[in-house]
């Protein structure tokens, strides 16, 4: 039920060589990915997150019109899918750079198969929970398809803000998200200067989660980071 799952996901590959593309899509298609979207440039690669709506993305480096992190700022403008990118040997530097900038994951070239659906995988499987959109909080359940929070049988609304916060910080849950990450979550490519609004994003919606919100034990402040979503097991 899991695989199906998985490979119900649509996959945006974007890569300038055609040769590499084929590659990673006999890849996927033999593992029984059916739904996989190529690009072939930055601006090709938005115009198709933008029409497709894919749920993961895999992004090269190096591409003609400039590369997969300029590519992945521009994504995190309307989307928050999670990001893995396709990284040469020699560019240690861009792992920790793709990583930084909020990547969910990278894979050296060249990799093994086998490798490269370990990894498509396991972000799929951590980003999308199997059971659909509920999740589930000390004291409260968040359903992101209805955009509420259901708290002792109260049902409170969030508004598209805090569902974009909350969204971001279920994606990363247990690890701490930076203030800045949040913030361009909610605000876009120029997230400065919102660190007033954020604090103020953040005690609504301890207001709406936390039993206690003086006192939160799902929705935590990570001094001079940024902050964590505590997740009932």
């Amino acid at each position: 039920m899991e695989h199906s799952f998985l490979h119900s996901k649509k996959i945006l590959l974007v890569d300038d060589e055609t040769e590499l593309r084929k590659l990673v899509i006999d890849i996927l298609s033999d593992d029984g990915f059916a739904n996989i979207i190529e690009a072939d440039s930055v601006q090709t690669g938005i115009s198709s997150a933008m029409h497709e709506k894919p749920d993961l993305a895999i992004l090269d480096v190096m591409l003609p019109d400039g590369d997969g992190f300029s590519l992945m700022k521009e994504l995190r403008t309307f989307t928050d899918i999670p990001i893995i990118f396709l990284t040469a040997k020699d560019e240690a530097a861009d792992k920790l750079a793709g990583l930084g900038l909020g990547a969910d994951d990278y894979v050296v070239k060249p990799f093994l198969p086998q490798e490269l659906l370990l990894r498509v995988h396991a972000v799929l499987r951590r980003c999308y929970k199997l059971d659909s959109p509920l999740l589930e909080l000390e004291g409260c359940t968040i359903d992101f398809s209805r955009a509420e929070v259901n708290k002792n049988g109260n049902i409170i609304a969030l508004t598209a803000k805090e569902h974009a916060m909350l969204k971001t910080l279920s994606r990363n849950e247990g690890r701490i998200v930076s203030i800045d990450a949040l913030c361009e979550a909610l605000w876009g490519d120029n997230p400065f200067g919102y660190e007033n609004s954020l604090n103020a994003h953040i005690r609504r919606i301890r207001e709406k989660i936390e039993t206690n919100p003086s006192k939160p034990v799902s929705l935590i402040t990570i001094k001079g980071l940024g902050y964590k979503l505590v997740v009932r097991k």
